[in-house]
């Protein structure tokens, strides 16, 4: 199963991005509820290998299972 970033905690920070073996971590467009750009990842793509939940900064903004109601993408 995919991770989900939650979009209106994510803070842009991007050391997920770096990080995802498989580059499945895409940039949002425009901003969240909180002004920052966000990131989102693509579900087909994410190999659920748990790397962005260990590098993320942002407390909650990685959740380990997909929740495409709490990820806005692109």
């Amino acid at each position: 199963m995919a991770h989900t970033i939650v979009t209106d905690i994510c803070e842009g920070v991007a050391d997920c991005v770096d990080a995802c073996p498989v580059a499945c971590i895409q940039p949002g467009t425009g901003a969240n509820a909180k002004g920052t750009a966000f990131f989102w990842i693509d579900f087909d793509t994410c190999i659920d290998c748990g790397i962005c939940l260990q590098v993320c900064p942002v407390a909650g903004a990685i959740l380990p299972e997909e929740q495409p109601s709490l990820q806005k993408a692109g």
